[in-house]
């Protein structure tokens, strides 16, 4: 019993001691991490200073290696090079190795914060376009899958306490872009929740987030919106850039079908009629040029999830942020509503929100169509609205691509995770690439119309 029992001992030892070095060395040997090129470039130079070194010893003894160059500068030149080699080795993983340290999230493991700066660092250039909710579900996704992401911000909400700061102190309506930016930050979850934070009570301050408020402040500390946003996104360590459709002050204006005309975004949804057409007062606001150069340098231009009518169309609707999507190269994707928003969109399906797009931007390049393709019920968490299904869809020229992209704990939006991995592989898809699950797509061709 006594030697069992030290035969056990001793494997829990060593059981004990590879739990300690597993970590470190799956770092080293696993892939994704941006480890082991760097680590091979240490040992080649290192070889390289062996060899230098043994020229060197070659010159002040007697014994002979063979001349690999034809001049007598062999150790020198071994040496120096090896001695870079090191260097440069050392200083990536130094970087590399830091900055995963550094951006550790609550429960993730070294190894994993690797992996993920890695992606981010190898991802492709996203720009999204919209607002509201959707637009933060998706940034809060693909933040994950590349650092090279720009969330494109409209500006037409005059609602609740972005409607009132607007109105009183004549800056952009800070509410989505707080709440993007929040979405894209790497910061302490108790600076999230502090940005978020809404008071309730008081006279003036009832119903205001400290995110708007501080957006606010720093307009004025700064002399411009662009420059808050930029102090906002450094103080929460923000993955990418937020910016906004245009600096002009838009108002959104629509024409409903019992003829009545109706001004404010936070107005139409409340209506009571059917939206017939929608317009920004001014007509054409000049696009803001961060934006602008933002779509033209993208390799992927991603068109919501969010509200048709008051959050996508706004931005679409500047005349530059439309003629800047025709110039760019990039695949240009709309990614469509899980369900039907009530006041926007009742009754609609994939067609009904394309169509809407084309009748309103004519000229609008639109590559690819990305819908939900997980029918659950939605709950009673949203009694008003309904699933938006896949019926005719006759599009030449815009590809139709299906993906369960429905959160499961709040049905009725998008998952970040699902939409991220959607969005990425459709990217490498389009591109002539296969990415991690690519030849597993369901693409179905423009006249295609499986039943809903």
């Amino acid at each position: 019993m006594g030697t069992r029992g030290g035969v056990q001992a001793g494997r829990s030892r060593v059981t004990a001691r590879w739990g300690r070095w597993q970590p470190a060395l799956w770092i080293v040997v696993g892939a994704g991490a941006g480890v082991r090129r760097w680590l091979l470039l240490g040992f080649i130079g290192g070889g390289i200073m062996g060899v230098g070194g043994a020229y060197l010893f070659r010159y002040f003894s007697r014994a002979t290696i063979p001349d690999f160059l034809p001049w007598r500068l062999e150790a020198v030149v071994l040496l120096a090079v090896g001695l870079a080699a090191l260097g440069v080795a050392s200083w990536r993983l130094y970087r590399l190795v830091g900055r995963a340290r550094a951006g550790v999230r609550p429960e993730e493991t070294l190894r994993a914060s690797l992996v993920r700066h890695y992606q981010q660092e190898r991802g492709p250039r996203v720009v999204g376009i919209g607002g509201g909710t959707g637009l933060s579900t998706m940034l809060r996704g693909i933040k994950d899958r590349t650092s090279h992401v720009t969330g494109i911000v409209t500006v037409a909400d005059d609602g609740g306490s972005s409607g009132r700061l607007r109105e009183d102190f004549g800056v952009l309506p800070p509410g989505d872009f707080r709440n993007c930016i929040v979405a894209l930050a790497e910061a302490e979850p108790l600076m999230k929740d502090l940005f978020q934070y809404r008071f309730a009570g008081g006279k003036d301050l009832d119903g205001h987030s400290f995110g708007n408020l501080f957006i606010v402040a720093m307009s004025a500390v700064t002399g411009s919106f662009e420059d808050a946003l930029a102090e906002l996104s450094r103080v929460l360590k923000v993955t990418g850039r937020i910016v906004p459709s245009t600096l002009e002050q838009v108002q959104l204006v629509a024409r409903m079908a019992d003829g009545s005309e109706v001004r404010g975004e936070s107005r139409i949804p409340n209506a009571g009629s059917r939206i017939e057409r929608i317009g920004l007062d001014p007509e054409k606001p000049q696009a803001c040029v961060a934006a602008v150069e933002a779509i033209e340098e993208a390799r992927l231009i991603v068109i919501g999830p969010g509200s048709l009518y008051t959050s996508i169309l706004p931005s679409l609707l500047v005349p530059g942020i439309d003629a800047a999507i025709r110039r760019s190269a990039a695949p240009a994707v709309y990614v469509c509503n899980v369900a039907t928003q009530p006041g926007e969109t009742e009754g609609f399906d994939v067609a009904d929100h394309v169509r809407v797009l084309r009748e309103h931007c004519p000229n609008l390049r639109l590559d690819h169509v990305l819908v939900n393709s997980n029918y659950s019920p939605l709950g009673p968490k949203f009694p008003r609205s309904a699933l938006v299904r896949l019926r005719e869809f006759d599009f030449p020229g815009v590809r139709l691509w299906q993906r369960d992209l429905m959160n499961d704990e709040f049905r009725g939006h998008h998952d970040p995770g699902k939409l991220a991995t959607a969005l990425i592989e459709l990217y490498h898809v389009a591109n002539g690439r296969n990415g991690p699950r690519g030849n597993g797509w369901l693409r179905l061709p423009a006249r295609a119309a499986p039943a809903g």
